[in-house]
């Protein structure tokens, strides 16, 4: 036994500290410096919660800013044993894991760059435009993404294209210091401005 209960002692010390009260002051101090971060960065328009800035949604209309083509799928109705695409599924976060030898992977991408040219996009094209995150779910694009999906958004919302030019710029985020990460534009946020820029024309 004196060699037991100085075990047991220390084994029920440190499991309420690292368990319990280091976990617990953690969550009190990120809670306390970043606020917004900590709660999930969460977005609340009149008084409700329509998302997070850190996970994307699939926005399909013409109206509004296409975030990246994501490989989420989820379980299909018809048949339990198989799945069917569907994009930005948060349940199911993940990427294709197609590799840059993958058959499948070149004929998603070549057919997805079609697509765009056929819409009347140019070259070069933007890398998010075609190809997948690793989680499914990246909530920002490249400003050059933002920027091709202009004409599209202005000719279904009958808006000067100047102008949304104006709107993707303000919505840039620009590199962490100058130096670390890329220039990005969060989907959601853009759309939420640029529904509240079309309620005011």
């Amino acid at each position: 036994m004196s060699h037991l209960r100085p075990a047991l002692v220390l084994l029920l010390l440190f499991t309420a500290l690292t368990g319990i009260v280091y976990p617990l002051a953690l969550t009190g101090v990120a809670a306390a410096i970043f606020p917004q971060q900590a709660g999930g960065s969460l977005i609340v328009q009149d008084g409700k919660i329509v998302g997070s800035r850190l996970i994307g949604q699939n926005f399909a209309s013409d109206v509004y800013f296409h975030p990246r083509p994501s490989a989420t799928t989820a379980p299909d109705p018809n048949d339990a044993g198989k799945t069917v695409d569907a994009p930005y599924n948060a349940a199911n976060s993940a990427g294709s894991n197609l590799g840059p030898t993958s058959k499948t992977l070149v004929e998603r991408v070549k057919a997805a760059a079609e697509a765009k040219t056929a819409e009347g996009w140019t070259s070069p094209l933007p890398a998010d435009a075609l190809t997948t995150s690793a989680s499914g779910l990246d909530p920002d694009i490249s400003p050059a993404y933002a920027l091709a999906q202009i004409p599209r958004v202005a000719e279904a919302r009958g808006l000067d294209a100047a102008k949304l030019r104006a709107l993707v710029t303000a919505q840039t985020k620009r590199r962490w210091l100058g130096l670390i990460g890329e220039p990005r534009v969060n989907v959601l946020a853009l759309n939420i401005a640029l529904d509240a820029f079309h309620a005011r024309q």
